[in-house]
């Protein structure tokens, strides 16, 4: 079983920053792929960024290309999403996930985990 506790949220201003930090529990947490998610008021929960096992291997939708940066620290079983020049429509609950067998490509269904959720509100 893992566990994955999401912090870093707030209120920013368009153009600010944030980053996000999920928690994992887990003695395996270094092999699974590793996810974040964001669901805005009204929408499906969308794909934003993942990073593989090793942290060699990223991946993002096109909107957040160039703005944020995915990354992890196996030894303190941590993963991070750098949030630079936000924008309004960045406003969701963000989600991290872990996929046991998936890799940076896996479609939502196939992550197994997921946390709590933070929220990330961007004003204009």
């Amino acid at each position: 079983q893992v566990q994955l506790v999401e912090s870093g949220g707030g209120l920013v201003q368009a153009g600010g920053s944030l980053r996000l930090s999920c928690a994992a529990s887990g003695r395996s947490f270094s092999t699974y792929a590793m996810g974040w998610f964001r669901q805005a008021p009204g929408k499906e929960r969308e794909f934003v960024a993942a990073i593989s096992w090793s942290g060699l291997s990223t991946y993002y939708t096109d909107s957040v290309k160039g703005r944020f940066t995915v990354s992890r620290d196996n030894a303190k079983n941590m993963v991070y999403l750098q949030m630079n020049s936000l924008k309004p429509e960045d406003t969701a609950v963000y989600y991290c996930a872990a996929a046991v067998h998936g890799s940076t490509r896996s479609p939502q269904s196939e992550y197994d985990y997921w946390g709590q959720g933070t929220q990330v509100t961007v004003s204009s």
